[in-house]
């Protein structure tokens, strides 16, 4: 009796190869045949809504953040180009300020010289006069102490050949030791 009751049980239900007898699963259910349909409509149904859910807020979202992004990118580089343009204005202002403070720098410079030098050429000129009126009372000076060493030298010299001659034991005559003495000097 057993067997019929058991048999009626089966007969009544139909009977799954993926479900042992204590109603629970054996092996994957995923991989059992009698499931297939149902797996199969369950995915659809979640590809339809993830679609869905993509197509209508997710994607837009995404679309408008990229827009954005691109025109931030735009402004950036726009500002970027005109940031650019006014930098190498700068530099070209920049430049253009250098040369004309090196210019006037050179300016300035060549004028101190010239006035250095104007004031060097009154200062050459100032010293070539008083070195000219030194040279000259010097040149007086020394014709002055030239003419009294003359006198000197023939003073000296008639005295000299006086005493040589009276060494000699002769007696010179003053007139004699004088013209010898003058024409010795004349060379």
């Amino acid at each position: 009796m057993a067997t019929d009751t058991h048999g009626a049980e089966t007969a009544g239900k139909a009977v799954s190869t993926c479900v042992d007898s204590y109603g629970s699963a054996v092996g994957m259910p995923q991989l059992c045949g009698d499931w297939i349909g149902n797996q199969v409509f369950w995915l659809i149904i979640t590809l339809v809504v993830i679609y869905f859910v993509l197509a209508r807020i997710a994607l837009p979202r995404i679309a408008s953040v990229l827009a954005e992004r691109q025109g931030t990118i735009s402004n950036d580089i726009a500002a970027a180009e005109d940031l650019k343009r006014k930098a190498e204005d700068a530099e070209k202002a920049y430049e253009q300020a250098l040369a004309d403070a090196r210019a006037e720098a050179q300016a300035i410079a060549q004028k101190a010289r010239d006035e250095i030098k104007g004031e060097l050429d009154d200062a050459l000129a100032k010293a070539d006069a008083e070195i000219s009126a030194k040279a000259a009372e010097s040149e007086k000076a020394i014709a002055e102490i030239r003419a009294s060493a003359m006198e000197n030298v023939e003073t000296v010299a008639k005295d000299t050949a006086a005493a040589i001659v009276a060494a000699l034991g002769g007696k010179a005559d003053d007139a004699k030791i004088t013209s010898a003495v003058a024409n010795r000097m004349k060379g």
